[in-house]
Order: structure tokens, then sequence, then C-alpha cells
């Protein structure tokens, strides 16, 4: 017969307090019933936790809207583009926007009139997740950019990216044969592109190696706010369970 402990003997159990006994409760880790106005809980959910079957404390994912407040890290994205003197955004690791861009060059902001545009850039962005924070990667259009990661307890909940530039390499500005090509893939006007990839500029090693330092920085200050901003939800979230709870 499956034994039924207090709450006081599942917290001595288990070490923890009496409000993480009740979340694991309504989280489902640990089993119990109701009797009279007091609960009881199963002892065998409480050991499958001992035994390494159950976790005691699962992390819930977290979701770049629920940990950045976009009001806030939107007018500081706005002002680091206009000092870099680049394009910015800050999207979800899978290349989602989160923010309007910044800064946009006219090439990229026709590129991104396509819808077909918008998804290829999102796809580039989803890549720069996998690649070296502040190493410059080249988009499916052929401009270069670098990014920076912006974690929460270990997690990358979000990217900052910076670019729309060239290298001081002359093969890395834009043949007519790529522009032909963009032209057709996402209808764009030829003469319009040729004309906005005519402006794209081209940095050289040591402005990149600048523009990987500042976007490091910007980031760092976006984890902060998130941090903070993950701590008070968390905070508010154990208000409520124990709010629910006790009216239970």
């Amino acid at each position: 017969m499956n034994e039924l402990l207090t709450a006081r003997e599942v917290q001595d159990i288990l070490k923890v307090d009496r409000t993480t006994v009740y979340r694991m409760l309504k989280d489902g880790r640990i089993t119990g019933v109701k009797v009279g106005q007091q609960w009881r809980f199963s002892r065998e959910s409480v050991s499958s936790i001992l035994s390494g079957t159950s976790s005691p404390e699962p992390q819930l994912p977290l979701r770049p809207t629920d940990v950045l407040p976009l009001h806030c890290i939107q007018p500081i994205q706005d002002v680091f583009a206009e000092v870099a003197g680049l394009g910015a955004i800050t999207v979800a690791p899978d290349g989602v926007p989160l923010t309007t861009p910044s800064g946009s060059c006219a090439f990229c902001s026709l590129i991104q009139a396509s819808p077909q545009g918008q998804l290829a850039c999102q796809e580039s962005w989803r890549r720069l997740a996998q690649a070296a924070p502040g190493a410059i990667s080249t988009c499916h259009a052929g401009l270069c950019y670098a990014h920076a990661p912006i974690r929460v307890d270990g997690e990358t909940v979000a990217l900052l990216v910076a670019g729309q530039f060239h290298t001081d390499q002359p093969e890395s500005t834009h043949t007519a044969a790529q522009l032909a090509q963009l032209s057709d893939s996402y209808g764009l006007d030829l003469a319009a592109l040729a004309e906005a990839a005519s402006s794209i500029p081209a940095l050289s090693p040591r402005a990149r190696a600048q523009i990987s330092g500042w976007l490091a920085r910007v980031a760092g200050t976006f984890e902060t706010i998130a941090h903070e901003r993950a701590t008070l939800i968390g905070r508010l979230r154990r208000i409520a369970e124990m709010t629910i709870l006790e009216e239970s």
C-alpha cells in the first residue's frame, strides 16, 4: 500500500521548503490527496525524486518575450545601431525577430520588403546561433554580420545581431551575377538593388573587432535586464502559487 506523508514529512525528506512541496504537487512531480483541509502526499512519488527518476526542481524553458522587456531593449538597440553606423536587430534563437530592425541600410530594406526575403533573413539569423560569438558570418544576401548571445542561467534566449557591411576584401562585394540572382529570387528592381548595394560600407579588421566588442557589451546589458526580469517573474509565480494553494 502506498503510504501517505504529511507536508512536513515531505519537507524533511526532500530538504525543501513548504512552498516547493506544493509547487511539486501542482506540476505533478509528486501526487497527493486532500484529506479534510490537509494534503497527504504519496511516499512512492517522493521516493522517485530521491531515486533520480523525477527532478525536484525542473526548469521551465525561458521564452525570450518572458524575460526581455522589448520596450527597454528597442531604444538601446536603436542607439547602438546609430553609434555603430550599422543595422542591428534582436532575434530569438530560431531567427524570429523580437525587435524592429534598427539602422537598416537601403539594400536590406529592399530585401526585407519581400516576404521571401524576410524568410531568408530569418534563416540567416537562425544559423548565426550556431556560429561562435563575435565571428563574422555572411548572410543569404552576401552581407556580413556579427552576433552576441543573450543568456539567462546559461541558456541562450536571444541574439543581438549587427551587420550589413562588407569586409575590406574586394571579393566580399556583390557581383553583377549575385545582384541579378537576388533580384530574380525576391522580385526586386535590379537597378534599385544595384544602387543600394553601392552604398554598403566595407569595414577593416580593426573596425570589425570593435563592433564585436560593442556587441558583447550591449548583449551583456541585455542579459542583466533579462536576469532581473526572470528573477522577478519567478518570485511573482511563487506568490501566485502560494495564493492558489492557500485558497484550495
